[in-house]
């Protein structure tokens, strides 16, 4: 019988949210094995100021305000947390008497990393990380060069603080590969590949992988067309919230989100 004539599967809603929470444990698994994946290799370092100031702005405070769900005081505490960050990472940095390399204003690549997988508790695929980095708001910078301190404000807001609306659109631009506006099967069978475990005896795993992606497909592609698109997410999700995160973690727990926002009042008391 040939590909096309062979009967579509009917999955009942029962089915659907059993298949839906097995996506979950299996991208859950990936994540305990990509612990133990190597560093990547430290980033380009470029040429900027030094932080001397040891709160920011007064302008940059009003602002941030408005457009983060940050208040003041955590602002501060943040902004302490940012210097300590970059100090770090400036001082990590090989010297040489001759030709000394320029010193990183911003949080690089590597803390960037190291902050999502350690403290916010995001052990999650290369191709995730990758392009959460990418795809975090820089403002004029686009997606290029080190976080300075509004744009880490803002997207550490939409992290721990983000509307559901805010949320979804994170993970949708991670998701979007080649940031087209669109998740196709191909994205979807990258990012699920790289996050299940191939099981000791599995002839063809990639049969499964594909299997999976026409699953959640039909789950996410409201209109049909083969793709999903940011309305279509936003639809499948509204419905099932499952599906928010059906490719790779993108976002914090609750409870490291929790902890995260508890060292940011302690900071600002220990002042």
């Amino acid at each position: 019988m040939a590909a096309a004539d062979k009967p579509q599967p009917q999955i009942s809603v029962a089915a659907g949210v059993i298949a839906l929470r097995g996506v979950k444990l299996f991208l859950s698994a990936g994540r305990a094995a990509a612990e133990k994946k190597a560093q990547a290799p430290p980033p380009v370092k470029r040429k900027g100021k030094k932080v001397n100031q040891k709160i920011p702005p007064a302008k940059t405070v009003e602002l941030l305000v408005r457009t983060t769900k940050f208040n003041k005081h955590e602002l501060e505490a943040l902004y302490g947390m940012y210097r300590r960050l970059v100090a770090a990472a400036q001082a990590a940095v090989p010297t040489s008497a001759i030709d000394p390399p320029p010193k990183t204003e911003g949080i690089d690549q590597s803390t960037f990393r190291s902050v999502m997988h350690s403290t916010l508790g995001l052990v999650t695929e290369e191709a995730v990380l990758e392009r959460l980095w990418v795809s975090w708001e820089r403002g004029a910078a686009g997606g290029e060069g080190a976080l300075w301190f509004d744009p880490w404000a803002r997207g550490l807001s939409v992290l721990l603080r983000g509307s559901p609306e805010e949320r979804r659109r994170l993970c949708f631009n991670v998701y979007d590969l080649n940031a087209d506006g669109y998740i196709t099967k191909d994205e979807m069978f990258q990012l699920l590949k790289n996050s299940l475990l191939k099981q000791p005896g599995d002839e063809d795993p990639d049969e499964g992988v594909r299997d999976l992606v026409e699953l959640v497909l039909r789950k996410l592609d409201a209109d049909k067309d083969g793709r999903v698109s940011l309305d279509d997410y936003r639809e499948a999700v509204e419905q099932e919230p499952l599906l928010l995160e059906a490719f790779g973690q993108c976002l914090p727990s609750k409870r490291h989100a929790a902890a995260f926002l508890r060292t940011l009042v302690t900071n600002n008391n220990n002042k």
